[in-house]
């Protein structure tokens, strides 16, 4: 209610106002006696409803469409909960379903960048966590009643409008594909999806019914098996949405959309017109009405996802399978609604949806800058300078650029500089071909790069004298990278971060001879820097809480998973995947061949075999880092079976992989090879010369001894405190090196398959191929103790 003063005569407002929040209708008439005994004058009392999930009640026009305006309160993000439902229901009895006057609705989101962004996590994790996933049916089959119910209130030819602008996803484009029609603004923040796969789940809300008819099933499928998310243009052309407006148009143009749909007959027509697609295009009337292509296709999708996830997830299979259900219901929507909360409901309760919500959540918590006060504000825009133009600095610079930030590239010759520029151009370029960036925006992008070299030195010492991080990233030399860093020094602020892209040398060492050494750490970035996901952020002894704090917040403004990880060789990623890649050594001496042993590992689930990723790695650069790892002496024991010598004959012959056009496989003079052709070179050298015996090990077994290394490794650097928790382990694990996705990382799935088993199979392990196997302690505590690295999960 909002009590204001007033006079005998007639209500006047005073702009002091008296706002108060009342639960209980009851309450009215003594919360306003008592504001009267306060303020010694007369109170007007004007009712007013309260919602937390809506702006407030709906503006009606004068053509009569009400527009209910989506705002949570208390959330960044509109989402799918139990109390939206709730509360929609009791709007639209008060101000809807009461009212001769309203027409129809328009639905639009009161939040800057999002429509609906899918269902409460929150939420499905609770119900998760309690073990009541079956209870997850009824809340699907809840939201279907739900529109049900508002429908039959007004009668069947009241128009729904979907206004969208922002993020519209999951349970959020659901909930629009309940409306007759949607429009979308032109904005590179509208994006349209159903992303439930990337959980190990599948839509709830009638998504996998509802997006075949509307699209067909043809453009249906890859959209909710990819988890794939489409711009408003690319939606358009899907027939996704209906009318695409700019922004400050978006309310207007779905009033008049709905005020149009009110006419006689002209909803029945819309419905009648998307209902025939399927009769009228030849594809679609194939691929949806005759079963024998109808099966041929969800056939071939399912080959697709064969090929792709090798049957790790369970969520691709029940979708086509759903699509395919609710195919063969026809308009009978309820049985195929009944089908896909079935399937949702048991996805729910696989260990795979588990993992990765678990990843999601923690990609989440890593959004948030650890290091930021609460009462400081982040600058909106850094200047950055990225020292040397290769492979990772052209990178660095493009992910900088791409999200608003100035960029200065330096590199030694002004061929070098081009190189780089040229190397983020055909990046962009590719997004262009791809329509996921406009021409301007490529443009735009560009134009932030500014390139300078050494005979440019005057405008580049302006330029970086305002810069607020210096990300250096040239080669692994310890003291060409103290020649760049001393020069810089000179030039910044004092507040300037000062920051190495090494992959395995301590930040400790590199810091030497700086005088601003509280402003210098670590940032690891992956390459190739624009798809790579993680940045290990690693500081030294006298790295200051305000430089990680700007390293942390620069990483997140390029979207990056920021993981904080101890100055120690290798770092976290490198220090756990060495003792791994030693394991090729010997497996080649046991008998396994090159292309066994990346099938098995693939098999297994990793996104590319270890030969492969000696190849796109390089073996130059994989020898570097062995040869760092086995001078630590913390190591101990857990570099055994690492050969630097194999890999020293391999980068002598030239067989350095990808960038030289010849590794364990031969590759164009374009660095692409569409079929990977082996190189018999470096297979006889294998057979020949590294082969001691044939020891026709299991599948099991190679699997094992190459994921086992990791694991431990892993459970090493927690140990130590290298990695500060296990949800910092697992995400970069699953984006450093591609981990097991589906298991959430090595600790997840260590408490999905239960620690004491896997340690006794490590101990299997130890006893047959070596000491190195053996578990490390934390590992016998948490098999003793039988405990979790997540407890509530």
């Amino acid at each position: 209610a909002e009590f204001y003063i007033g006079t005998k005569k007639k209500k006047k407002k005073d702009p002091n106002l008296y706002v108060i929040k009342i639960e209980d209708q009851n309450m009215l008439a003594s919360s306003k006696n008592a504001l009267h005994r306060l303020v010694g004058r007369r109170i007007v009392c004007e009712r007013r409803r309260w919602y937390e999930y809506f702006a407030g009640a709906p503006k009606i026009t004068e053509s009569g469409i009400a527009v209910i305006v989506l705002e949570a309160k208390n959330a960044k993000m509109n989402t799918l909960n139990e109390g939206l439902q709730s509360e929609v229901e009791s709007l639209w009895q008060e101000h809807i379903a009461s009212s001769d006057r309203v027409k129809g609705v328009v639905f639009m989101s009161g939040k800057v960048d999002n429509f609906i962004a899918g269902a409460d996590i929150k939420m499905l994790k609770a119900k998760k966590d309690k073990k009541e996933e079956d209870s997850l049916f009824d809340a699907c089959m809840a939201g279907h009643s739900l529109f049900e119910r508002l429908r039959q209130s007004k009668g069947k030819n009241f128009p729904l409008v979907a206004a969208i602008h922002g993020s519209c996803l999951g349970g959020g484009l659901e909930w629009a594909l309940k409306c007759d029609a949607r429009i979308a603004t032109s904005s590179t923040k509208t994006k349209l999806g159903l992303p439930e796969v990337k959980l190990g789940l599948l839509p709830g809300w009638g998504g996998t019914y509802a997006l075949p008819r509307l699209i067909g099933v043809l453009d249906a499928l890859p959209l909710i098996l990819q988890g794939s998310e489409v711009r408003s243009d690319k939606a358009k052309r899907l027939g996704l949405v209906d009318q695409i407006c700019d922004l400050p148009a978006l309310e207007a143009v779905a009033i008049a959309k709905a005020e149009a749909l009110t006419k006689s007959g002209a909803l029945n027509k819309l419905r009648r017109s998307q209902s025939m697609k399927q009769y009228f295009n030849i594809k679609r009337f194939a691929t949806e009405k005759i079963q024998y292509f109808r099966n041929y296709i969800l056939n071939e999708a399912k080959k697709q996802v064969d090929k792709n996830t090798r049957g790790k997830y369970a969520a691709p299979y029940a979708i086509i399978d759903c699509i395919g259900y609710g195919l063969s219901c026809g308009d009978n929507a309820t049985k195929a609604f009944e089908h896909e909360a079935q399937a949702f409901v048991k996805l729910a309760k696989t260990d795979t949806s588990t993992a990765l919500i678990g990843l999601f959540d923690g990609i989440t918590a890593t959004k948030k800058n650890r290091f930021a006060s609460s009462t400081q504000t982040e600058k909106k825009q850094h200047n950055v300078c990225v020292l040397g133009a290769g492979l990772m600095g052209a990178g660095i610079a493009q992910v900088s650029a791409e999200r608003g930030m100035n960029v200065v590239l330096k590199d030694r010759d002004a061929k070098g500089v081009a190189k780089g520029i040229k190397y983020i151009g055909d990046n962009l370029d590719k997004k262009v071909k791809k329509r996921r960036l406009s021409v301007y925006e490529r443009n735009l992008t560009i134009a932030r790069v500014q390139g300078y070299d050494e005979n440019m030195l005057s405008g580049y010492e302006r330029k970086v004298k305002n810069t607020h991080v210096v990300i250096e990233a040239v080669f692994e030399n310890l003291q060409l990278k103290h020649d760049v860093l001393s020069q810089v020094e000179k030039l910044v602020s004092n507040n300037c971060i000062i920051a190495t892209n090494t992959s395995a040398l301590p930040i400790t060492n590199v810091a030497q001879g700086l005088k601003k050494k509280d402003r210098v750490l670590g940032m690891h970035y992956f390459s190739p820097v624009p798809q790579m996901q993680l940045l290990e952020i690693i500081p030294h002894a006298e790295t200051c809480d305000d430089a990680l704090r700007i390293a942390f917040q620069v990483g997140i403004d390029q979207g990056k998973t920021c993981i904080l990880v101890k100055d120690v060789p290798g770092f976290y990623v490198n220090r756990a995947l060495a003792p791994q890649m030693a394991e090729i050594g010997p497996l080649f001496a046991d008998g396994v061949d090159p292309a066994k042993l990346d099938a098995a590992i693939l098999d297994l689930g990793m996104p590319v075999g270890p030969i492969t990723l000696l190849d796109e790695v390089g073996a130059d650069v994989a020898l570097h880092v062995q040869n760092t790892m086995i001078a630590d002496p913390t190591m101990e024991n857990r570099m055994d079976g690492a050969d630097p010598t194999m890999l020293q004959k391999i980068v002598d012959n030239g067989w350095l992989g990808r960038k030289s056009g010849k590794g364990f496989f031969l590759y164009n003079t374009k660095g692409k090879s569409k079929k990977k052709e082996p190189n018999q070179k470096a297979l006889d050298f294998v057979q020949n010369e590294l082969k001691q015996r044939d020891l026709d090990i299991p599948l099991l077994d190679i699997q094992d001894r190459y994921l086992a290394r990791f694991v431990n490794e892993a459970a090493v650097c927690l140990q130590e405190g290298i990695i500060d928790s296990p949800q910092d382990a697992d995400l970069a694990a699953v984006f450093g090196v591609g981990f097991l996705p589906f298991t959430g990382g090595p600790f997840r799935m260590l408490d999905a398959r239960g620690t004491a088993s896997y340690v006794d199979r490590m101990h299997f392990l130890a006893d047959t191929y070596g000491s190195r196997f053996s578990p490390c302690q934390l590992l016998l505590d948490y098999a003793k103790s039988g405990s979790k690295f997540y407890p509530l999960s």
